[in-house]
């Protein structure tokens, strides 16, 4: 299966036309007012028509109430909704349930022990998403250009699909594919000038890297997993 590539944080058209034409599977747009990228609902409205069923369309929400995610999926009208923040797998469900969209579950991975809770999440998500565990004192759950150890997802076998994200860009998205053999793989501050303005070129660069570095390791054999978390169970 081809890889999954999302460019998240998107706030303008001209970002968000660059990952468009660059051939991007998956466009996101960040709701959480802490962010730099963060956009309302005249914003969304707009940029939901620019994209005309060229990609997905992802809203990313942390910890948002119902009312909250009623005003967003009525201006964007997402084909998925992101859950970046301490929602539970009981919160997931009931989103999932309410709105009829499919959702992703955002999970911060540090060490092996983060990923316990993927059993839960896998249940009631159709898609996962690991993303670096932000410090303590940081005021928002992503989009802080940080890695983790990509070791601890090798061999990752999940029955949903899952994304890697967290401090990717176009030098290092081959090698964490590499490790990881991630089906899909999400950025946002890695293809920015700064926080919040998205870098045309960078995104070419980005999506050009990942696509050569898919079609590479499409014939290469896969290395021994570490990790096995499949049909729920961690072992």
């Amino acid at each position: 299966m081809a890889l999954t590539i999302k460019i998240c944080g998107l706030n303008t058209p001209q970002g968000l036309e660059a990952a468009l034409e660059s051939g991007a599977d998956m466009v996101g747009f960040v709701f959480f007012s802490p962010s730099p990228r963060h956009i309302g609902p005249q914003v969304a409205r707009t940029l939901a028509a620019h994209v005309k069923g060229r990609a997905a369309k992802v809203a990313l929400t942390v910890n948002a109430s119902n009312e909250a995610l009623a005003v967003i999926v009525e201006a964007l009208k997402p084909d998925i909704l992101q859950l970046h923040g301490k929602e539970t797998p009981e919160r997931v469900a009931v989103v999932r349930s309410r709105f009829g969209i499919p959702v992703m579950k955002a999970l911060p991975i540090a060490e092996r022990a983060d990923l316990s809770p993927v059993r839960q999440y896998a249940h009631v998500a159709d898609r996962l998403i690991f993303d670096a565990r932000p410090p303590h004192d940081a005021t928002r759950p992503g989009g802080l250009g940080k890695t983790f150890d990509w070791a601890l997802l090798k061999g990752l076998d999940l029955n949903i699909p899952y994304m890697l994200s967290g401090g990717l860009d176009a030098g290092n998205v081959a090698e964490a594919l590499r490790i990881t053999r991630a089906p899909g793989v999400d950025v946002s501050s890695g293809v920015e000038r700064v926080p919040g303005v998205k870098d045309p070129h960078k995104i070419q660069a980005f999506i050009r890297a990942a696509r050569a570095a898919d079609a590479a390791l499409s014939s290469a054999p896969l290395d021994l997993p570490e990790t096995s978390i499949a049909r729920g169970t961690v072992k």
